[in-house]
């Protein structure tokens, strides 16, 4: 039984190990349930509804009349709220909702392209349409069941975000490595004609799902505008953990030169057609390239900016509009280093380093950082280890060291576990990051120098 049909029949819990429940870890002291209840309480249903996880509680108590049924060591403790809009927030925290797992077997599934032993949340295969909702994930559908479904709608978990990589439901199941795989576009109707909103993506392989096939995906999810709301095109990422996997190969820049015109070409059609562009390439097309990137305002509301697709623009854009406010020179000599990826050095040195150099009595070193952890086909900024950081600042002689914001977890985790404490004492010198705006940084570093 779904959460939405036992809601609708008067749901009555009774025994919470029947139920998925909600455990109480924390209560804050102006919570209206603080002298009630007691952190390991498990919260089962709120107003008759049973309730999962946060999106079904917030969904569930915005009402200003409130019934809580709790169960504190096997017995059932009502509370009722007579006046929950005077009580703020109901100062309740919850043990984290565990992740619905993948059950696919993707040809290019980056979970399996990592060593041993790195931490354990890189190892997750999450295909959670909850957190599609709440963090922008990208998932498959698989596995999702009608009263998955349903609860979607009742709750309007909007926008959602879908891999889809082929439209052809035969070569779906092929890279997806799932015979079970549900038919997409019947799975997309259902979720837009019940008024939910879809950004998807297709990760291109060569020869694989390009070529017609992705020609035939695009002009399929178009048909489903605006609830199908945008589709980005992004090349398959190929790390050398690939033992016993698919034999897959990068694109070459003719290659990525071809598809960021097919792509700019169906843009100017879908603009004639439907008003948007629809369609986006992904960043790494345009330095395979070597292209330069497209305007912001061709990027229209940025619908795909987490998933590398004008994130690059925005960078270089906002660094434009921002390079006034950096001073025209230091009251003393100052050493800054800037660290980057392989695929950001080329508009780094173009962009961004002319302006920065000019600033007297500042001496700047960018350091472009190759991924040897990975292997050289890995060139972004987010997957940068501090062991190879490390390794390519050996013998550093900055004063302050500038960490492109990508690279650490919000624990201040490299992705091989070092921490950013560990970092800046094997560095020797201060670590700023954090911030996507380079002018801000650099301004940090010089107050930081003065004070």
């Amino acid at each position: 039984m779904s959460a939405s049909q036992a809601g609708r029949r008067g749901f009555e819990p009774h025994h919470p190990l029947f139920f998925i429940v909600m455990k109480v870890v924390a209560i804050t002291k102006s919570s209206p349930f603080y002298g009630e209840i007691t952190p390991g309480a498990d919260l089962v249903a709120v107003n008759g509804h049973p309730v999962s996880d946060e999106i079904d509680f917030h969904f569930y108590n915005t009402e200003d009349k409130l019934r809580l049924d709790f169960f504190i060591d096997g017995k059932k403790k009502i509370i009722k709220i007579d006046d929950a809009y005077a009580c703020g927030d109901l100062g309740l925290e919850f043990e984290k909702t565990k992740i619905k797992i993948c059950n696919n077997n993707c040809i290019f599934c980056f979970v399996h392209q990592q060593p041993k032993g790195m931490r354990r949340s890189l190892y997750i295969k999450d295909d959670d349409y909850r957190f599609s909702f709440t963090h922008g994930n990208f998932i498959s559908l698989s596995g999702m069941t009608e009263a998955d479904f349903a609860r979607i709608i009742e709750q309007r978990l909007s926008p959602l975000y879908i891999s889809v990589h082929s439209t052809d439901d035969k070569l779906r199941r092929c890279i997806f490595q799932n015979e079970k795989l549900p038919r997409i576009i019947p799975a997309l109707k259902k979720l837009t004609s019940n008024g939910i909103t879809v950004h998807t993506q297709t990760v291109i392989c060569t020869g694989i799902n390009d070529g017609e096939h992705l020609e035939r995906t695009i002009e399929d999810l178009a048909l489903l505008y605006p609830g199908v709301s945008s589709l980005a095109v992004v090349p398959v990422g190929l790390t050398k953990y690939r033992k016993r996997l698919p034999d897959l190969r990068s694109y070459s820049g003719k290659e990525a030169d071809q598809i960021v015109k097919f792509i700019h070409k169906t843009q100017k059609r879908f603009q004639k057609l439907i008003k948007t562009r629809f369609v986006y390439a992904a960043d790494e097309f345009y330095l395979l390239a070597g292209r330069k990137f497209p305007p912001l305002s061709e990027y229209e509301d940025m619908p795909q900016f987490e998933n590398g697709i004008g994130m690059a623009r925005q960078f270089i854009t906002g660094f434009n509009r921002r390079k006034r406010w950096l001073p025209g020179e230091h009251s003393a000599k100052l050493r800054i280093g800037i660290v980057t990826g392989r695929s950001a050095e080329r508009f780094m040195k173009s962009a961004v380093m002319p302006a920065i150099d000019r600033i007297r009595n500042l001496k700047t070193s960018l350091y472009v950082v190759d991924n040897e952890f990975w292997g050289d086909t890995v060139t972004v900024t987010g997957l940068l280890t501090g062991g190879d950081i490390l390794k390519r600042i050996r013998n550093n002689k900055q004063d302050v060291l500038l960490l492109p914001p990508n690279c650490l977890n919000t624990d201040d985790l490299f992705l091989d576990n070092l921490t950013l404490d560990e970092f800046t004492k094997m560095v020797g010198c201060p670590v700023l990051t954090g911030s996507y705006d380079l002018v801000k940084l650099i301004r940090r570093a010089f107050e930081m120098r003065n004070s």
